[in-house]
């Protein structure tokens, strides 16, 4: 499989050392200073992209590889306002988008733990849920995009609560987000419901950035030669 790298900073390159070791070609590396590679003809040398980048350029990158009919697997975070316009682009133009905040496999485990612990504790008034996200200072948004993942989880098991908040909160009707920036972390994500009598928690560190990696490249075998929105539910059977 070609696959084109859309962002080389420490993911991407993490991402072509698994890709080649499981035999794959890395077509192009584009970075800030390779940007011309983002252009149709150069794509299309590609069978699959695979999108780290930043906030600020995640959606351009994606439609630039929607126009050169190559499937996206896009991983970077902080963008997510335009996410409903990237899917009926990607519909419209019957293309292949597989978007996850997380790709390791642990993490999208521990999203299906997350989803049904904070359905059984909906109807336990007594127990008040927070979380805290631990990541490397080089890290460009907050919370991360699996906390935010994992709070709309919560969010919508439990309907007391009509949002989130980027800090500790004693308000009840909020989820408390504490974030944190210390090195080297490559993530930490702690749930926890306390109560007056005890306290549960669940808690996925990562300690390498290498499941997120491997994740990645095996989202984007999955994904060649497919059309349609997909998730690593999806690539998973979760």
């Amino acid at each position: 499989m070609k696959i084109a790298l859309i962002g080389y900073g420490k993911m991407g390159k993490a991402i072509e050392a698994i890709a080649q070791g499981r035999g794959h070609e890395i077509v192009h590396r584009i970075d800030i200073n390779s940007s011309h590679l983002l252009e149709k003809e150069q794509l299309q040398q590609a069978d699959v992209a695979i999108e780290f980048t930043t906030p600020e350029t995640a959606y351009h990158n994606i439609l630039k590889c929607f126009a050169a009919n190559v499937p996206v697997v896009c991983g970077t975070t902080g963008w997510l306002e335009k996410l409903p316009e990237v899917k009926a682009q990607c519909l419209e133009q019957h293309q292949a988008f597989l978007y996850a905040s997380n790709f390791s496999v642990g993490v999208n485990i521990f999203f299906e733990l997350n989803r049904r612990l904070a359905e059984l504790m909906a109807t336990q008034s007594d127990y008040r849920s927070s979380m805290v996200e631990i990541h490397h200072t080089q890290k460009k948004d907050a919370p991360s995009g699996t906390a935010i993942t994992l709070a709309e989880q919560i969010l919508e098991k439990q309907p007391a609560k009509t949002g989130w908040v980027n800090e500790a909160t004693t308000d009840p009707t909020k989820l408390g987000i504490v974030s944190e920036r210390v090195d080297p972390a490559p993530g930490t994500h702690i749930i926890q419901y306390d109560s007056p009598i005890d306290s549960i928690t669940i808690t996925h560190t990562a300690h390498s950035r290498e499941g997120f990696a491997a994740g990645a490249v095996t989202a984007a075998e999955w994904l060649k030669d497919k059309k349609g929105i997909f998730s690593m539910k999806d690539v998973l059977s979760l």
